[in-house]
């Protein structure tokens, strides 16, 4: 007899390439940390509702590959596919997490934003630079990818609305990228700087402001659902 199916790892929902499973609906029900697919979906569908071939919004799973493959030349082949030069805008979700061996690890959530305009990858915290060395590793990582002709790029810790509570970090990295995306589609670009989006975070990101959007996207998921 075939064991019982966990109902939490029922497939609720294929969007694109993303499967959801019951147990994401839990998770944005409670005030629990997010996990590494819902960040994903999230991305995917903050791309799908404006495409832009010059800017990425990578999933987390590539993000953290990316910070931690140590063989150069396995770093470049899966580098390439992702146009890194030609892209204006880039964002990669950070995870605390340095154990490839375990799926799903981490204590915490940041982001860190390429903007070719400045010559800058900027990390955003919502936890005071708890993140700082992992988001750093992913810079070396990655920074000699997007601009092999150009001035090394730099980074930089930028402004970030700070979380109130333990879980709320994952949504505070979608709450920030909805606001970098924005920023760049409206504009067409990067050509204000990083200080145009910085403006927007301070008056768009906060603690009310992620607690909404996690019903947000709760509810974005359950629409999908719904037959049509």
């Amino acid at each position: 007899m075939a064991p019982p199916k966990n109902k939490g790892d029922e497939k609720i929902l294929s969007y694109l390439d993303i499967v959801m499973r019951r147990s994401d609906l839990d998770i944005l029900r409670g005030p629990h940390y997010l996990n590494d697919r819902i960040i994903e979906f999230y991305f995917a569908h903050l791309a799908s509702l404006c495409p832009s071939p010059r800017a990425l919004l990578l999933p987390p799973s590539i993000s953290f590959w990316l910070a931690n493959c140590h063989d150069p030349q396995s770093l470049r082949q899966f580098a390439d596919p992702l146009r890194l030069p030609d892209r204006d805008l880039v964002l990669f979700p950070v995870n605390s997490n340095v154990d490839v061996t375990v799926a799903g690890g981490g204590s915490h959530w940041s982001l860190l934003v390429y903007c070719r305009e400045t010559g800058e990858f900027v990390h955003h915290d919502s936890c005071c630079g708890a993140n700082r060395c992992h988001g750093e590793r992913l810079f070396h990582a990655v920074s000699g990818f997007v601009d092999e002709r150009g001035e090394p790029p730099r980074f930089v810790e930028g402004f970030t609305p700070q979380q109130t509570n333990g879980y709320d970090c994952g949504l505070f990295v979608m709450a920030i990228a909805k606001v970098v995306y924005d920023w760049y589609v409206a504009r067409g670009g990067c050509a204000d700087g990083e200080d145009g989006w910085f403006a927007a975070l301070k008056e768009e990101v906060d603690a009310d402001a992620v607690d909404k959007l996690r019903d947000e996207v709760l509810r974005l998921i359950l629409s999908l659902m719904e037959p049509k």
